[in-house]
């Protein structure tokens, strides 16, 4: 079935592991990927600022109750089920594995992802665009801090100095900003070249996990990290998408959401950002951490995207027959009329 299809750049992540696995850059080559990783986040963030218009974010902007609950489900209650996880411990994993749940977990929605599934199942896209543009720039203020409230509390890594969160400003917020205020001048070109653009998004992801896993190899994370580990960690992020995505449905409608704001409740306010979480991770851990933490949110992304790709064509298709069903009601008395 197509909803089970590995999407292309879960392919091109794989494919860049095996990269680093067999040949991790080494020596010189590290100074040189640093460098070019440095430089690949500053141009996908100022490209993310690129992307945002203003229009699209207005036009949805007025649904307060809605953006409330997406940034609670964003960063309260997801941040909230990493703890009781990572302090749980119901499966067999290493503490470096839980602390790569309890970062996924603090990163802001996704996007493109977000607002595409939210259009196929026939939800509030204005709604979507406003909620999951306000998460992810949020996420380069809120995850930081609470990678420093939450995770130094839990773990050995150091993450929330000021130190670290000027570096975030710098190299994440700064470039978003710079590309935002620059949309006057490069709007047209960014429409037309979206295609150009979403490939320069994923090459800095890619080059990013590459540096990250080289780094990772050298410091032997295949030692740490088997099949059953890998095997545990799709369970984990099995039981912790549902538990959120049932949250968000019965959320919707205790607080009556029509059905296009509990759609988009359900798409923004339960999936997590790799475009943002890889680069951010890149600047917060040290560099030997960075492959086995994000581990966890690479898995959980490929998942977040067949599990919400399969929901939002049931709600597609549950919308075309509820439509049926009212253009069939709709027309009942019309035929009678004429009968008369």
């Amino acid at each position: 079935m197509g909803i089970f299809r590995i999407d292309p750049l879960m392919l091109k992540l794989i494919i860049t592991v095996l990269l680093a696995s067999f040949l991790p850059a080494r020596g010189n080559f590290v100074d040189f990927f640093d460098w070019l990783t440095t430089a690949a986040i500053a141009l996908l963030f100022f490209m993310h600022g690129a992307k945002l218009s203003r229009e699209k974010i207005i036009a949805g902007g007025g649904h307060w109750r809605l953006h409330l609950w997406v940034m609670f489900s964003t960063f309260v209650m997801f941040p909230a089920l990493g703890l009781l996880f990572a302090w749980w411990h119901p499966l067999d994993l290493s503490a470096e594995i839980y602390t790569g749940f309890l970062y996924l977990c603090i990163l802001p929605a996704t996007v493109q992802s977000s607002i595409a599934l939210t259009s196929l199942a026939g939800g509030n896209v204005a709604a979507a665009v406003c909620s999951a543009s306000a998460s992810s720039l949020l996420g380069v203020f809120i995850s930081p801090l609470l990678v420093g409230l939450v995770m130094n509390v839990h773990t050995d890594m150091p993450g929330g100095s000021l130190e670290q969160i000027g570096k975030i400003m710098l190299q994440l917020l700064v470039p978003f900003v710079i590309g935002h205020l620059s949309r006057r001048w490069i709007a047209g070109w960014v429409e037309r070249n979206r295609g150009l653009i979403s490939q320069t998004d994923q090459a800095s992801i890619l080059l990013v996990v590459y540096s990250a896993f080289s780094e990772a190899v050298v410091n032997g994370i295949w030692h740490r990290v088997g099949v059953m580990t890998l095997v545990w960690i799709v369970v984990g992020s099995l039981g912790l998408l549902f538990v959120v995505l049932a949250i968000n449905v019965t959320a919707a409608r205790l607080f009556g959401f029509n059905r296009p704001d509990e759609i988009t409740i359900l798409f923004c306010g339960s999936k997590k950002s790799l475009a943002n979480g890889v680069p951010m991770a890149n600047i917060l851990f040290p560099s030997a951490a960075v492959g086995i933490i994000v581990l966890p949110l690479m898995i959980f992304h490929q998942i977040q995207l067949m599990v919400c790709s399969m929901l939002a064509q049931r709600y597609r298709k549950a919308g075309e027959k509820l439509a049926a069903q009212h253009k069939a009601s709709n027309s009942k008395p019309a035929v009678m009329e004429s009968q008369k």
